[in-house]
């Protein structure tokens, strides 16, 4: 894992000299990516400029240093990522004549790309990837991002030049680099509370969208193909499964092609460890692993005081039965708040979803003692594991038999019904709403009974309590687009939806810059590409059965740990930021909602809920959350 960034100025001519401190100081914003150490490359002719942060994990050698030359001298490469398949693809390449120098990925990456050319080589590759390569002789960059957008990967033609790079703020650095927020992307952050591809927080910057290669030349004629497209593989996938599937024989791939995700990614020069919240989803991984190893794997959990957010017992347990070492540690209150100052600079661009926290401290706590980690990130969204998944459809084909008059009355007479009825309609809700209070889930769910299509219900259930109106002094009417699938049920429609946005945009960002603020590289076996293809030839009743979410991957699981051990209850990564705001993070708040206001937001409107929180009227830290680090985000950068 490491982190890339880079220029390409078409009008602003700089000095060799000039450049090398610009791209020496751009490197140098990004240096938790890679803390092992520095590269830089300029070509004289075109001014293309190319940085480079190592963190060393395959062939701990200078010579796998990066920027990196192909033998035939064309190509020169900057990455980020591994590629786990490499071995195989060296093998094949050295069959071709290749002489290898190192031992790396990176190598391998180069020389494929010189080999086969630059699409046909990435569709080989397996792993999680972001690279910058310089093509000498044809005069352009190619950008490509993996297919799952584990990677992140901005790019942008600001103020004449081209900007690249694993992070927003490795662009500061540059004379050049004057952005502007914007405005729709402010919008869509605070009803989604992330920033959604392929829009980044600043004008004329974007994101790459995952799956994607991008062409730049010196005419500045920019190309974007795709290499792997998810809605042609979910598509043909579901198209082509059969009804009747065995049970016993889709266990049995599921186990060998997850089993084989874990082997490849345990390749490494430095330790590795995992980690274990206790989840269906971090014990598999954690249980595979450990299988694959002849001593204990290390493995880390975090847990907190209060018993309703705490999975550490249950994580202690999986990891007792497995032999794992394991490390846990209880945050106290000031550990979390602690770290609260910090997060603008490990997220450099607006961020709120408050799980942030535990995933950077569970980082730092597994950095001390492993340098590679991974994770069970995308079990949800691959598996059906969300409460949504299994109780909005049923909602939603109630809801497409009533008259629009029935569920307005619905909608407008919800704070009446018996708390038995509430309980089981707020299940649908995201995990996070689970500890908010009940005007606050009322609202949700009033908006949810109003809505006219599967695209409007999903929408409500995904954003947030929010009124733009009221908090923007000039709104820009803008919201994600949720376009129907033909052929899919309306569980695959939000789970199609969620791997698009949610999963490349929220959860692999925060395992990314919370894992990469400590220099540890976070892999993600359940994200294999192959893995994603299989998981859409499943049957929806292999995925959700009788109620029971991730049906498919408890019964793996339950082949290698005792069932009652993971048969609680789904708690997500939740901490108690509601009662914080009113308590220890009361002034810190104060001071942030009662001071100047960035430019185009209505304070007033946040004072009011602020108020409301304080005095219980209302439970809004969820918007108040996003506020504050887009407060914090803006006084850091602006």
């Amino acid at each position: 894992m490491c982190g890339i960034t880079g220029f390409w100025d078409f009008k602003n001519p700089l000095s060799t000299k000039e450049r090398q401190t610009i791209i020496k100081n751009m490197a140098l914003e990004i240096k938790s990516r890679g803390p092992d150490g520095e590269g830089i490359w300029i070509d004289e002719e075109t001014g293309i400029t190319i940085g480079h942060r190592r963190l060393s994990i395959i062939d701990l050698s200078t010579k796998a240093s990066q920027p990196m030359h192909s033998h035939c001298g064309r190509f020169v490469l900057s990455y980020n990522g591994e590629v786990y398949n490499f071995q195989e693809l060296r093998k094949e390449l050295e069959g071709k004549g290749i002489v290898f120098k190192t031992h790396s990925d990176t190598e391998v990456i180069l020389e494929a790309c010189a080999v086969y050319g630059v699409k046909k080589a990435t569709e080989k590759f397996i792993g999680m990837f972001a690279f910058a390569l310089w093509d000498r002789r044809g005069r352009k960059i190619y950008l490509v991002r993996d297919r799952l957008g584990i990677k992140p990967l901005y790019w942008g033609i600001h103020n004449h030049t081209l900007f690249f790079g694993s992070q927003l703020k490795s662009f500061r650095p540059h004379p050049s680099w004057h952005p502007k927020q914007n405005p729709a992307a402010l919008n869509l952050y605070f009803q989604y509370k992330y920033v959604p591809s392929p829009f980044s927080i600043y004008e004329d910057i974007f994101k790459l969208e995952p799956g994607h290669i991008l062409t730049i030349d010196s005419a500045r004629t920019i190309k974007k193909e795709s290499f792997w497209d998810l809605k042609s593989i979910a598509t043909h996938n579901i198209s082509q499964r059969h009804s009747k599937q065995s049970i016993d024989t889709t266990l049995k791939n599921l186990e060998i092609l997850l089993t084989d995700s874990v082997k490849r990614i345990l390749i490494s020069d430095v330790p590795v460890g995992c980690f274990l919240s206790g989840g269906i989803d971090s014990s598999l991984v954690t249980a595979l692993m450990q299988s694959l190893s002849n001593r204990p794997i290390q493995t880390f959990s975090i847990g907190f005081e209060r018993p309703e957010y705490n999975e550490a017992p249950q994580a202690k347990r999986i990891a007792n039965f497995l032999g794992t070492n394991h490390h846990e540690e209880i945050l106290t209150e000031k550990k979390c708040l602690d770290t609260i100052p910090n997060l603008s600079d490990f997220f450099d661009e607006p961020f709120s979803d408050s799980s942030q926290i535990p995933t950077y401290l569970v980082s730092a706590l597994a950095k001390k003692k492993v340098t590679v980690v991974l994770s069970g990130d995308g079990g949800d969204e691959l598996f059906g594991g969300y409460t949504r998944y299994k109780i909005a459809h049923q909602l939603w084909n109630t809801l497409l038999h009533l008259p629009r008059s029935v569920k307005y009355l619905g909608a407008s007479t919800l704070s009446v019904l018996p708390t038995n009825i509430l309980n089981t309609l707020t299940s649908i809700l995201p995990q996070k709403l689970s500890h908010a209070g009940l005007p606050n889930k009322i609202e949700k769910l009033s908006r949810i009974l109003k809505a006219h299509s599967e695209k409007d219900f999903y929408q409500c259930l995904v954003s947030q309590n929010i009124d733009l109106e009221k908090l923007f002094i000039s709104n820009l009417k803008t919201s994600l687009s949720f376009p129907p699938l033909q052929g899919f049920s309306f569980i695959e429609f939000m789970q199609y939806w969620d791997m698009k946005t949610y999963l490349p945009d929220d959860i692999l960002v925060k395992v990314d810059r919370a894992s990469m603020a400590v220099g540890l590289e976070a892999r993600v076996p359940l994200l294999d590409h192959r893995l994603v293809e299989l998981s859409w030839t499943l049957p929806e009743h292999f995925k959700i059965q009788r109620g029971e979410t991730k049906w498919i991957l408890k019964q793996l699981l339950a082949k290698k740990i005792p069932q009652h051990m993971f048969s609680g209850p789904k708690r997500g990564f939740a901490i108690p930021i509601s009662e914080w705001l009113k308590g220890p993070l009361k002034k810190w708040g104060e001071d942030i909602i009662y001071s100047t206001a960035p430019q185009n937001i209505h304070l007033p409107y946040i004072q009011h809920l602020w108020k409301e929180h304080l005095f219980n009227k209302n439970d809004h830290h969820e918007v108040l959350w996003s506020y504050l680090m887009y407060a914090q985000w803006n006084t850091t950068y602006h």
